[in-house]
């Protein structure tokens, strides 16, 4: 006590600091309390002309890398070779993680080689650490939604939120899910596809189901450029072929592209209305 009244005039006398796990678990951490203020605020709009602009960004970053084989036949980087775990781009992952998520969210500690605890797990189980979810959120976060859109280190949490927006249920997110073959995405939208044994289509959502998604960057008459993360454990451009009108399906919901189950497009409800002829990525 005498040390308490000694050091009043200079600091005052704090209750002892909380320290249970439940003391902690009971306050109110800010969602957005680790985005940058550009984001937070945001200083632009959200628009699609920002949330291309960031996947280009990132996509260059690992190198401009295009994989458009199937997914089962492309081969497997060995582990010292995979992208993700080099210098400087582990770290990128890592802040995929950080601002993807919601802050308090133990995934936002992780990295392209490390877990919550900063250790590095082996190049073998980074299928626990799969970052392709996270790359969409954080191009979202970063590009201005703010509260509008579901982040989310599963592609099926923000799929299904879409869902509920698509079928009236939820007016929570600027994100509305539309059928393959009603709606041509525009750059800035995002096109998902069932991954795993079990094919989900649009009339099984929402449910619980693997799945990966990419960023339309461009359009061109039968084909998107589309970016996404974590394929072939790097930020990838897939060409997409489309209908001659655009959309990923035809009349009655017959897939155009073979390789991927692709499942709805995600169209995100920007704030500005920004032209697919504005940028032309088409492959060749």
């Amino acid at each position: 006590m005498l040390l308490c009244l000694a050091v009043a005039g200079l600091t005052g006398c704090a209750s002892k600091p909380e320290t249970t796990a439940a003391a902690r678990a009971a306050r109110v951490i800010d969602p957005q309390a680790h985005v940058p203020d550009f984001a937070r605020r945001p200083n632009v709009p959200f628009s699609r002309q920002e949330a291309v602009a960031i996947a280009l960004r990132e996509w260059r970053l690992f190198g401009q890398p295009v994989d458009d084989e199937p997914p089962d036949t492309r081969p497997v980087p060995l582990p010292d070779d995979k992208p993700e775990r080099q210098p400087g781009l582990w770290e990128r992952v890592g802040e995929y993680w950080w601002i993807g998520m919601d802050a308090g969210d133990k995934e936002g500690s992780w990295t392209g080689k490390h877990d919550e605890y900063g250790s590095e797990f082996p190049a073998t189980s980074d299928a626990n650490y799969a970052w392709s979810a996270a790359f969409i959120s954080y191009v979202m976060r970063i590009a201005g939604a703010g509260s509008h859109f579901p982040y989310a280190m599963a592609h099926a949490v923000y799929i299904n939120a879409a869902y509920e927006v698509a079928i009236g249920q939820s007016t929570d997110y600027a994100v509305t899910a539309e059928r393959l073959d009603a709606y041509a995405p525009l750059p800035g939208d995002i096109i998902c596809a069932s991954r795993g044994k079990r094919v989900v289509r649009y009339d099984d959502l929402p449910t619980s189901f693997p799945a990966h998604c990419q960023i339309v960057v461009a359009t061109a008459p039968g084909v998107l450029s589309t970016i996404g993360g974590n394929v072939d454990d790097a930020v990838t451009m897939i060409h997409v072929p489309t209908t001659p009108d655009g959309k990923l399906a035809y009349p009655g919901g017959v897939v155009v592209d073979t390789r991927y189950a692709w499942l709805t497009v995600l169209r995100v409800l920007y704030a500005n209305n920004y032209l697919a002829q504005n940028l032309s990525l088409a492959p060749g």
